[in-house]
């Protein structure tokens, strides 16, 4: 069960999860940042927590079956040694979409959890506005264009290295 992905293509099971979770996420984050707009801050921080306990299993999971169970992103592209799905040219273009994807899922965790852990200690609770606000709002925001390009690169990732 955990060697192929459900999506339809040739890849991981924990691969299809977390492509999945990146396919939910920004739905998930529009939903938190409107309830926020709408004052209604106690949704808000139980989604944000809800999203990052999720995503963070999530890719968990994945890096573990990635790395240990099927050693490597190349490996579970060109699963065939004998018959490559990929050329050594379009795995080069890959490695070079997998770089840029790395960039924003390495800042992300970091940045959405300093978001996080700040409003956590700084805000009431329940949640409410409070002096706070401005900086978690400019973080909020960052850390949802780190997320969103994160998962952007993640499908594009995805589509270069398996949908062809």
């Amino acid at each position: 069960m955990w060697q192929h992905g459900f999506l339809g293509y040739d890849t991981s099971f924990m691969l299809d999860v977390v492509v999945s979770a990146l396919v939910l996420l920004v739905p998930g984050l529009a939903a938190g940042i409107f309830a926020a707009k709408r004052g209604r801050y106690r949704l808000h921080r139980n989604i944000q927590l809800t999203l990052a306990c999720v995503l963070l299993i999530a890719v968990m999971a994945f890096e573990v079956d990635l790395q240990w169970v099927h050693g490597g992103w190349e490996k579970v592209v060109n699963k065939d040694p004998h018959h490559p799905r990929l050329t050594a040219a379009q795995l080069e273009s890959v490695r070079r979409v997998l770089w840029l994807h790395l960039v924003f899922a390495i800042s992300t965790p970091p940045l959405w959890a300093t978001t996080i852990v700040l409003a956590l200690r700084r805000f009431p609770n329940p949640p409410a506005p409070a002096e706070h606000s401005l900086l978690h709002r400019r973080l909020g925001w960052v850390s949802t264009i780190d997320l969103v390009l994160t998962s952007a690169t993640g499908l594009w990732f995805y589509v270069a290295a398996f949908v062809r």
